[in-house]
C-alpha cells in the first residue's frame, strides 16, 4: 500500500536522521532474535532424525518411549542416555557406557559391527540452554564466561546469554504493549476532555488528580503479596495507572485547537466531532504526544526492573533482567552479571529513545532533515 505524501515526507526525515534510523535496524534485529529464542537458545534441539523419522522437539512433545526409552515423560535430550537412544536408533544398550556409544556411532564405528544400527543425529541450537536449565558446570556458581557459557552463568547455574535473550524479549514485549494500551487510553480521555471542555473536563481533571496521587508502587506490592503475579496482572497494573501521563499533553492541544479556524469550518460543514478530533486535530497533537512516549517505554522498562529487583514483579524463574541484577548485587564477585545487566539495559533503553527521538522530529513540520 502506497504511502500518501505527508507519510513519505516523515519517512524520509525519519531516514535522515541517521541515529533514529540505525538505531532502528538494531532494535529491530535484536528484537526479531528475542523472538525466535527458541530457535537460538534452548535445551531442546531443533531437529531429531531417528529411524529415518524426522522430529521438532523444541515445537512439539516427545515421550522418551518414542526414542526407545521407558519413560512416558518428555525425553531429557540434554540426558546421555537419551542421545545415544537416539544416535544408535534405539538399536544399543545405552545404559552402561552411553558418552562411549554415542562417541563410537558418531564415527560410525559401529555400523559394520551392528546390522541393526541405524545412525541418527541431532542438531542443537546456536545456545544449547533455555533460560531455566540448569546446568552441571562441575564447580562452583555463579561461573566466570568460557567457551560453554559465553556470558557465564547465575548464581543457581543458568547460562547468562540465555536469559539475557528471553529477558530482552520479556523487556521490550511489556514496555511495547504497556506503551500502546496506556496511550490509546490517555489520547482518547485527553481528547474528549479538551474538544469539548466545560463540565467533562472539570469533573474528569478532578478524578485524574485523585487517581494520579495513588501511589502505584504500595497497590502493586499489595496485589503482589494476594495474588500470584504474573505477565500479564503486571500489564494491566501498569495500564491502570500509567494512562494518565499523556492526558495533560492532549488536552492541551485540542484546548488550543478546537477554536481554530479548520476546526471552526469542519463544524460549519457537518463534520462529526470524533471526525474532527482524530483526523483534523489528533495529527497536530502528534508532536507532543509522541515526545512523552519515550518516557513511557523506558519508564516501563525501568519499572518491570526495579519490581524484580525488588521481589515485587515477575516470578523468580523469568527470565528477567530485573531478577539478573538483583543477582548482582547479591554476588559482587560476579561482575560479568553486573557489567551484563548495566550494557544490555543500557543499549536497550538508548535505541528506544534515539528511535523515538526521531519519530517524534520525523512528525514535526518545522524540522526537515537533508
Amino acid at each position: 500500500m502506497a504511502l500518501s505524501p505527508l507519510n513519505q515526507r516523515r519517512w524520509r526525515n525519519f531516514k535522515a536522521n541517521r541515529r533514529a534510523f540505525w538505531s532502528l535496524m538494531i532494535m529491530t534485529v535484536l528484537y526479531a532474535i528475542s523472538l525466535c529464542a527458541e530457535v537460538v537458545a534452548n535445551d531442546k534441539p531443533l531437529l531429531v532424525s531417528y529411524r529415518g523419522e524426522l522430529h521438532m522437539p523444541f515445537l512439539r512433545f516427545y515421550p522418551e518411549t518414542a526414542f526407545g526409552g521407558d519413560f512416558k515423560t518428555e525425553a531429557k535430550y540434554r540426558d546421555p542416555e537419551v542421545q545415544c537412544l537416539i544416535i544408535s536408533g534405539g538399536s544399543l544398550d545405552c545404559f552402561d557406557e552411553p558418552a562411549t556409544v554415542i562417541e563410537a556411532a558418531q564415527n560410525g564405528a559401529m555400523a559394520e559391527s551392528d546390522e541393526d544400527f541405524i545412525q541418527g543425529w541431532i542438531v542443537w541450537p546456536l545456545i544449547p540452554y533455555s533460560f531455566n536449565t540448569i546446568n552441571n558446570i562441575g564447580k562452583a556458581a555463579p561461573s566466570a564466561p568460557d567457551a560453554d557459557h559465553w556470558l557465564g552463568t547465575d548464581d543457581t547455574a543458568r547460562d547468562v546469554l540465555a536469559r539475557i535473550i528471553y529477558g530482552f524479549r520479556l523487556s521490550v514485549s511489556f514496555a511495547l504493549i504497556v506503551t500502546a494500551l496506556s496511550s490509546l487510553i490517555g489520547i482518547f480521555t485527553g481528547a474528549l476532555q479538551g474538544y469539548f471542555g466545560g463540565m467533562l473536563d472539570l469533573v474528569f481533571q478532578r478524578l485524574i488528580e485523585i487517581w494520579s496521587s495513588t501511589p502505584t508502587l504500595y497497590v502493586i506490592i499489595i496485589v503482589a503479596a494476594v495474588i500470584p503475579m504474573n505477565f500479564w496482572l503486571l500489564v494491566a497494573l501498569m495500564v491502570l495507572f500509567g494512562w494518565t501521563a499523556l492526558v495533560g499533553v492532549v488536552r492541551a492541544e485540542f484546548l488550543r485547537a478546537r477554536n481554530l479556524e479548520y476546526v471552526r469550518a469542519a463544524k460549519a460543514l457537518g463534520v462529526s466531532d470524533l471526525t474532527i478530533m482524530f483526523r483534523h486535530v489528533l495529527p497536530n497533537a502528534m508532536v507532543a504526544t509522541l515526545t512523552m512516549l519515550p518516557f513511557i517505554v523506558t519508564g516501563a522498562i525501568g519499572t518491570l526492573t526495579g519490581l524484580d529487583l525488588l521481589g515485587f514483579g515477575l516470578p523468580s524463574s523469568s527470565p528477567s533482567l530485573g531478577e539478573l541484577t538483583q543477582q548482582a548485587k547479591q554476588n559482587l564477585q560476579a561482575e560479568w552479571l553486573g557489567l551484563t545487566a548495566f550494557f544490555t539495559l543500557a543499549t536497550m533503553l538508548s535505541l528506544l529513545i534515539f528511535i523515538f527521538e526521531g519519530v517524534r522530529d520525523a512528525f514535526d513540520p518545522r524540522k526537515t532533515f537533508r
